[in-house]
């Protein structure tokens, strides 16, 4: 899943992964619902976080 991604990746490639928007994707950094870390003023989230968020959703709504 998500071949084509670095394993960190940016705000932008969080967009492009979960098909939303960039304030939907801070607020999911701000809740602590996806997992990431700041250098500086730009936020890097692990691709490994994002699989996870998309498994918990999933079985949430099963």
């Amino acid at each position: 899943m998500f071949d084509a991604y670095e394993d960190v990746v940016k705000i932008e490639d969080v967009c492009e992964m979960l098909n939303i928007g960039k304030n939907k994707a801070y607020s999911l950094l701000m809740k602590g619902e996806l997992h990431g870390f700041k250098i500086g003023r730009i936020w890097k989230i692990s691709k490994k976080s994002i699989i996870e968020y998309i498994e918990h959703n999933t079985k949430q709504y099963q």
